[in-house]
Parts: structure tokens; sequence; C-alpha cells
């Protein structure tokens, strides 16, 4: 979908103040945002939402993103302000519905250990009442095409995640389709045991993994 005028112009301006502020600023920046919303909606087409991911996990990502950008390494604090914006998981009112491709469980964005702890991680965090975490199958039939990576903050923004920069929408057209998206592709996953079978496939096809327990 092509961006309007106004969420390039938002585009440009989020890449140049990630670069100059650093990893760990851009995340303390959407803490507000993120304790205000009450209903976070968020498909996962390439890694694990940030929200849900484990230090080990988001340290060899953000890793990766701070090698290919040339930008100053400030890892380590990006992934503590990460893991701190992280824990509306577990605190105050607010409901998440996830979806990930299953394609995202076995992408090794970090080592293999660490892949594991983090497929763990998901097993045990959706058990949790306020998450409902969809997988959308390889095999699935579609009625959407995968999509790039976007959040939903309640019915009034969507941030969706580029190679160069995040781009905030908040026209409520543009919401809407987003929304939309959303649910056509909650459609086509699974969830309850069969997300718990994909999370399980994933951690045994992991080299050295020969057991399937959470």
């Amino acid at each position: 979908m092509p961006a309007s005028p106004h969420s390039a112009a938002q585009a440009a301006r989020a890449s140049i103040a990630s670069r100059l502020d650093g990893m760990r600023r851009v995340h303390e920046k959407t803490v507000p945002l993120y304790e205000r919303t009450a209903h976070f909606r968020v498909y996962a087409s390439n890694v694990v939402p940030g929200m849900l991911q484990t230090a080990d996990y988001a340290t060899g990502l953000l890793r990766a993103i701070t090698a290919f950008q040339g930008t100053p390494d400030d890892v380590a604090d990006a992934v503590r302000a990460r893991l701190n914006r992280s824990r509306v998981v577990h605190t105050g009112n607010h409901r998440f519905g996830l979806l990930l491709e299953e394609a995202v469980l076995s992408y090794q964005v970090c080592g293999g250990p660490e892949l594991a702890g983090q497929l763990r991680y998901l097993l045990d965090v959706m058990a949790r009442p306020n998450v409902s975490l969809g997988v959308i199958p390889v095999p699935a039939r579609r009625t959407v095409w995968p999509l790039e990576a976007f959040y939903a903050f309640d019915d009034t923004q969507v941030a969706v995640e580029t190679l160069t920069a995040e781009v905030n929408i908040t026209a409520p057209g543009e919401v809407r389709t987003y929304l939309r998206a959303f649910a056509e592709l909650s459609r086509t996953a699974v969830y309850g045991q069969g997300a718990r079978d994909c999370l399980m496939r994933a951690l045994a096809s992991l080299p050295g993994r020969g057991d399937t327990g959470p």
C-alpha cells in the first residue's frame, strides 16, 4: 500500500530521529504510547514483536541492526529500554492480539540457544489471559498476502516497520485498512494448541535440539 505524502514525511523524520537519538532513546520515547494503549494488535512477518522479545533475542537482533545501519553501538542500553517498555504485557490493563507468520519462529536473528529461549518464552506468555497469540502456518490458504510488520495502538495509530524507518499512520481511513487486514489475517491463524504445535515444531527443528519440551 503506497504511503501518503504525510506518512512519507513522518517516515523521513522517524529515520532521522532514530539515527540521531540512538535506539535507546527511540524506545524510551514510545513508553507513554505503550502505557496509554489499551488494545494492541500486532502483525509480525519478520521477527518476534519487540514487546515479546527476550533479552538475548533482542540483543542478537539489535546488534544486527546496528551493524547494518552503521550507527553507534548502544545495544545494551537499547535492550534494557526495550524490556522496560515491554512491562506493559505484565502490568496494567492492556490486551494484546498478536499474529506471527510461522516462518518468524525459525528466523535465527540470534544464536540457537537464544532462539530456543525465545520460543520457550512465547509458550509461557501465550498462557496469559490478556494475550491472544496466533500463528499463521506456512501452508495456510491466504486471503491476505504477507505484509510488512505493523503495530496498531487502539484504533487511533498504526506503526509500520520498513527497512529505513518507522511510518506512523494516524489518518482514520488508513488505520481502518490496517485493522481490516489484521482481522483477515487473524482468520488464517491458529491459536491455542495449534499455535503451541507450531512453536514446538520450531523448537524441535533447532540444531542440537532433540526434545520438544517447553
